[in-house]
């Protein structure tokens, strides 16, 4: 069984405007319009280490009350 690992980073060298990204001009009726520029550089890369011979785990979400599920919608709306 074959397995892949893939590293992708991306640098921007300068500053570009938000309007000049091809994503931005695609979905231009989803991104507001107050959009002044990128989010700033972060100093912490996030990866993800994937164990050879392992796959996915696969189970059904955490089921939560009604209490904590609308908990959970005003945490992610911040």
């Amino acid at each position: 069984e074959d397995v892949f690992v893939m590293f992708a980073s991306l640098r921007v060298e300068e500053k570009a405007e938000v309007d000049a990204l091809s994503v931005v001009r695609e979905f231009v009726d989803v991104f507001p319009d107050e959009i002044l520029d990128l989010p700033p550089e972060r100093e912490v890369e996030f990866s993800i280490d994937i164990v050879p011979v392992t796959s996915p785990i696969s189970m059904a979400p955490y089921r939560m009350s009604a209490a904590e599920l609308e908990k959970l919608k005003e945490q992610l709306e911040e």
